[in-house]
């Protein structure tokens, strides 16, 4: 290694860096810089929106039943869809004043005014496995009693996550799930 590291090293120990224990040292040293840079890769890097200086992305629900998806970030932009669903869970991926574009479960983007968005966090269960029933356990853990069978697809309600499991509940339902089965939370956050 030369460079920055050599530098480093000499001014360090005062001695020139071309010993072969010195080698080992830098290469420790650069080891051990990469593990603690490597976790901070994916969500922990994420940007902040320009207009709250919150992290982008992130999860939101939607306020309403009734939200247009637009093409654009203003009322002049065509509407793409129409939201019908009070308390979807979908993903901010940027702002734009008083606008955020917004992702669904299935991918499709566009742009909504942030007064139709809530804080409230809300998930679906596992709506990437069509047709498949997963079980809510009355604790967070994989042996304890079933208390609810959910479709895929269906809303809840996050009440809190540990960064494995989730507690969700809805109408006539109320447990634990595996975090990794939620599309509203992201792999280890955590909602109190």
């Amino acid at each position: 290694m030369t460079g920055f590291w050599t530098e480093v090293m000499a001014q360090a120990t005062g001695k020139p860096c071309n010993t072969k224990a010195n080698r080992r040292v830098r290469a420790l040293a650069l080891s051990i810089g990469l593990m603690l840079v490597v976790p901070l890769s994916g969500r922990a890097l994420a940007q902040v929106g320009q207009s709250t200086g919150l992290p982008i992305p992130r999860y939101v629900s939607l306020k309403s039943d009734r939200v247009n998806l637009r093409e654009g970030p203003s009322k002049d932009h065509r509407t793409s869809w129409v939201f019908q669903r009070a308390g979807l869970p979908v993903e901010i991926m940027a702002e734009s004043e008083n606008w955020r574009r917004i992702r669904d479960s299935e991918g499709t983007e566009g742009w909504v005014l942030q007064s139709l968005l809530s804080g409230k966090r809300t998930a679906l269960v596992a709506p990437w496995k069509r047709g498949e029933v997963f079980p809510i356990y009355a604790k967070p853990l994989e042996d304890a009693s079933v208390a609810a069978k959910l479709q895929s697809g269906v809303q809840g309600a996050i009440r809190k996550c540990d960064g494995s499991w989730c507690r969700i509940s809805g109408e006539n339902y109320d447990g634990f799930v595996q975090q990794s089965l939620l599309w509203g939370v992201y792999p280890g956050d955590k909602v109190d």
